[in-house]
């Protein structure tokens, strides 16, 4: 069996690392087999570490996190790039015609861009078969429920999930990952079309969720975090302020 991480960042969006930096932890510090770069809105990182690629250990899987007006939609083993500002269908449509495949990335989760349990429902409902799966285990999703409501939602569905880190910094690839039978980007995209994939979280430490938090808080502008308590499978409690520059 294989194991795959299809939504990591690099510099070429928000991620704190270089596509060489990435590949060589995957390769070094993981035993992840296949990933995917999957930056927001531009196909530079994927491609840079297809050219890369061979030089290290794992394969990888072109791709990128698209804006749609409803959330982010995942599309993986894409080398032509999709507008970013459409609906999510028109989206998924346009990854399907330039023949990838799109994922709902990380469904109703906090803090994220991620379209909603009843929008999602209702595509699969009028739109069968355009969406590939669900993101159903998501390695920065900041409280366990998130990831157990995907999980609901990709089984109500009937859709395959998957399972990644999207890391933003190297040390949390691998956070969250997919198993599927074989080793290869190829044997990988045959078990994503038939389904034959297994979505697994890997355990993390109250460390993983203390850095995070900060990470996402740099993000947002938040410039202090005044308190943060985190524990496992518990709540999430942040106390934090806005400081106005200038």
């Amino acid at each position: 069996m294989g194991t795959a991480d299809l939504h990591i960042h690099s510099v070429h969006s928000d991620g704190t690392a270089t596509v060489d930096a990435i590949l060589y932890h995957a390769s070094v510090n993981t035993d992840l087999d296949v990933i995917a770069i999957a930056d927001h809105d531009t196909l530079e990182g994927a491609l840079e570490a297809q050219k890369l690629a061979d030089r290290f250990r794992v394969e990888v899987v072109p791709g990128m996190e698209i804006s749609t007006t409803e959330g982010h939609l995942l599309a993986l083993y894409l080398e032509t790039p999709v507008n970013a500002g459409m609906s999510y269908i028109d989206t998924a449509e346009q990854v399907r015609l330039f023949g990838g495949l799109p994922f709902a990335a990380h469904p109703t989760a906090l803090l994220f861009a991620s379209i909603g349990r009843r929008k999602l429902e209702n595509i699969v409902e009028r739109y069968p078969g355009l969406l590939a799966g669900i993101e159903a285990e998501n390695g920065s999703a900041l409280h366990v429920r998130y990831n157990e409501a995907a999980q609901r939602l990709r089984w109500r569905s009937g859709l395959p999930g998957i399972g990644n880190s999207d890391a933003h910094v190297l040390n949390t690839i691998g956070s969250a990952y997919t198993v599927f039978p074989g080793k290869t980007a190829s044997d990988l995209r045959t078990a994503l079309e038939t389904g034959s994939i297994v979505p697994m979280p890997a355990q993390r430490s109250d460390r993983f969720f203390r850095r995070h938090v900060k990470h996402f808080a740099l993000r947002f502008g938040i410039s202090v975090v005044e308190s943060l308590d985190v524990r496992r499978g518990e709540e999430l409690r942040v106390r934090w302020r806005r400081v106005r520059r200038g």
